[in-house]
């Protein structure tokens, strides 16, 4: 089935074909949510959320890109109020001591450590960070997404960035 049949079908409100939809994009916008959520049941509320707002709105849907890079942005949004919402901490003693030090030459960065420090950023940072540098979007788009200014956007990439080195560095001591 072609995604235009498919929105068709979901528009017709073809149950099949909206748990079609649901299966399709589902892993890939959970795993965007928790990124941006830092939270797994934050992650699920805004998928759920996403794919309420998709149904209800798909015949807004006008196809300047993919049905999957328009729930993507819904998603975005969802998550990125989710998370504004409902801070979470994630305490420095809490990142893994038992691996090697990480470097951001040549060596490898241990993800499990890269993940949890990416998760313990601020809100803002954090969002920014993953639509940025995981998802490829732009600043503009960033910008247009979360409601703020591309200067926003970058000082809050910069800021990111700036925290993540500064607890790599702090791991290698």
């Amino acid at each position: 089935m072609t995604e235009q049949e498919l929105i068709q079908r979901c528009l017709n409100h073809d149950r099949a074909a909206q748990r079609l939809l649901y299966d399709r994009y589902k892993s890939a916008m959970y795993t965007l949510a928790y990124r941006i959520t830092g939270d797994f049941d934050e992650a699920n509320t805004a998928l759920q959320d996403t794919f309420l707002s998709v149904f209800r709105n798909l015949a807004q849907y006008r196809g300047e890109s993919t049905i999957g890079a328009w729930i993507k942005s819904i998603l975005v949004r969802k998550a990125y109020q989710n998370a504004q919402k409902q801070p979470h901490y994630v305490l420095m003693e809490q990142l893994p001591t038992d691996t090697n030090p990480v470097d951001w030459g040549n060596d490898a960065i241990d993800a499990d450590h890269l993940g949890k420090a990416i998760l313990s950023l601020p809100e803002g940072a954090r969002a920014v960070f993953v639509l940025i540098e995981t998802e490829g979007f732009a600043h503009r788009e960033v910008a247009e997404i979360l409601g703020i200014s591309e200067g926003t956007s970058k000082s809050q990439l910069n800021y990111a960035k700036k925290r993540l080195r500064e607890m790599l560095v702090r791991r290698q001591e």
